[in-house]
């Protein structure tokens, strides 16, 4: 009963704790310009997501990075799984009703 509960951890470096751990890849979700109509890929931080109370009122935004125009796309089931899943930063929208 007397051994230690970190007996294994002597004399661990940072170095070694970490050893063949990998780096995660940045998600990285594939965006299209409506005006310009290039195509690309953004960065979770790139883009918003709205949840409002209905469909018409739940979308995503981002500012395309060719052509600096405003987007707004609306957002499914799906595409607000998908982009939250994936780490987007996410308002939700309140009914004033």
């Amino acid at each position: 009963m007397s051994e230690s509960v970190t007996s294994g951890a002597v004399g661990m470096t940072v170095e070694s704790a970490f050893a063949g751990m990998r780096t995660v890849a940045p998600v990285v979700f594939r965006a299209g310009c409506p005006d310009c109509r290039e195509r690309f890929e953004l960065t979770a931080g790139a883009l918003r997501l709205a949840i409002g109370a209905t469909s018409r009122t739940t979308f995503y935004s981002f500012t395309c990075p060719e052509c600096g125009a405003a987007v707004r796309k609306p957002a499914g089931e799906r595409i607000v799984e998908l982009l939250t899943d994936g780490g987007v930063r996410t308002l939700r929208l309140h009914s004033t009703v």
